[in-house]
């Protein structure tokens, strides 16, 4: 599995950084905290459905479809680093900045503006975000996510978290794990991963 121009499907990611907020200054003057403290709790946390709605107010799926609440539940489960079910504000930001990227990689591709990629279109997307996917991976992406063979921008934003998390948190544990970076490890983890991502839908 190549990684080219860096860290796979990254767009600011920043894996291991401290969860909590900034100071109540600092929030007050970024333009994101009024729709995050709009529907965030008392706690200053947002879980799937408040970030469901923060989302849909902000118009980050510009002419697409809003988020449905299965993908909510996934993007606060790639930065949910505390298992607290929930996101605070940096978290947020960290998820918007991935949004963002994710987004304009997908509009890259939906050349007709119809809303969704098809498999082509989609193999493009992936791979120009550093994946090397195998055939029967790809495959179960295109099934799991397509219908009628197309991908609309909300799976494929799922589809993105789940290669997020499992490139990133797995990746990084099992090659601290390994005594060397030789051909052999490589191609195992490829294994691994493809068998990973064939069996976590």
């Amino acid at each position: 599995m190549a990684y080219p121009g860096g860290y796979p499907g990254g767009f600011g990611a920043t894996y291991g950084a401290a969860p909590g907020a900034p100071g109540i200054h600092g929030q007050a003057q970024d333009p994101l905290f009024g729709y995050f403290s709009a529907v965030a709790g008392s706690d200053g946390q947002i879980d799937a459905s408040e970030l469901q709605m923060c989302l849909t107010q902000s118009g980050i799926s510009g002419g697409y479809k809003p988020f449905n609440l299965e993908t909510c539940r996934l993007m606060i489960g790639m930065l949910d680093r505390d298992f607290s079910g929930k996101m605070g504000f940096n978290e947020f930001k960290e998820l918007w900045t991935a949004l963002n990227g994710w987004k304009q990689n997908f509009m890259g591709f939906d050349r007709d503006q119809s809303g969704t990629v098809e498999p082509q279109e989609l193999h493009q997307a992936i791979t120009s975000m550093g994946y090397r996917l195998s055939p029967q991976a790809f495959n179960v992406i295109v099934h799991r996510y397509g219908i009628n063979g197309k991908v609309a921008f909300d799976d494929f934003v799922a589809c993105c978290v789940k290669l997020r998390v499992l490139t990133g948190i797995e990746f990084t544990y099992l090659f601290k794990s390994l005594p060397a970076y030789n051909l052999f490890s490589v191609c195992g983890f490829v294994c691994f991963f493809n068998l990973k991502w064939q069996c976590w839908l």
